[in-house]
């Protein structure tokens, strides 16, 4: 005697807001992850450059080598033109990344309608907010992850340890840097430029590891929205 298979619940479409389409985030993940590569690739120079300041600083402190002015100007060359670079990197990699998290926050509006503790524009406008740049983002982010799961509506969401990893990195490696560029600005001496130097060659790698994982980050997401959108769990709201 045989039984019919016992058929598998499966979970009912969710509704999308009216009025509201969902919007790839693919393409705009591949340039946020270019462009966090180019920081990463200045962080690198930020590094090479503090380095060649302390050695050639290393003999003037220690009075075991003479300053030589030449040698001076090109570390200190190097040292402003990293900082440039950086500054133009980190510039064209921030406003991609925005312009993706609002993607993703607006397809959170479809994924899961009701879930999301902030607007759209909140996705944009928080990153601007003095200090509350360093918290408000993070929880936008950890609905829009909640609203990119299978259960939207559920406890927990994959990715949240990535999601704080980064965020945690990146908190840090904000202020630290603040903190080093500072030291680094008004150094005078050599003893002073040269530690200093040292500041800013921790936060450059301070950065690539933040860097890193926001890359691991955007990629994650992006991956979880475009399954969610692939498998077709959204229907138009009647």
């Amino acid at each position: 005697m045989t039984h019919a298979p016992i058929p598998v619940p499966v979970p009912p479409p969710v509704q999308a807001a009216p009025g509201r389409v969902l919007r790839s985030p693919v393409g705009l993940s591949y340039a946020v992850t270019a462009l966090l590569g180019v920081v990463i690739v200045v962080d690198l120079l930020i590094v090479a450059a503090s380095f060649t300041m302390r050695s050639f600083l290393s003999g003037v402190v220690t009075g075991a080598g003479d300053f030589d002015e030449d040698e001076a100007r090109r570390a200190d060359y190097a040292m402003a033109g990293s900082s440039v670079l950086y500054v133009v990197a980190l510039l064209a990699a921030g406003t991609l990344f925005v312009i993706w998290f609002h993607r993703v926050r607006q397809n959170a509006e479809v994924f899961a309608p009701g879930t999301q503790r902030r607007t759209p524009g909140w996705a944009i406008g928080a990153w601007f907010i003095p200090f509350a740049h360093l918290w408000i983002p993070r929880g936008i982010a950890a609905d829009v992850l909640r609203a990119s799961g299978t259960d939207p509506h559920g406890g927990g969401s994959a990715g949240r340890g990535l999601l704080n990893a980064w965020w945690g990195a990146w908190v840090w490696a904000v202020l630290f840097d603040r903190y080093a560029s500072r030291t680094y600005d008004k150094a005078q001496d050599a003893d002073a430029i040269h530690h200093a130097a040292g500041l800013v060659m921790t936060g450059a790698v301070f950065d690539m590891v933040a860097a890193v994982l926001a890359v691991l980050f955007v990629r994650r997401l992006t991956a979880m929205q475009h399954a969610k959108a692939v498998a077709g769990r959204v229907v138009p709201q009647a």
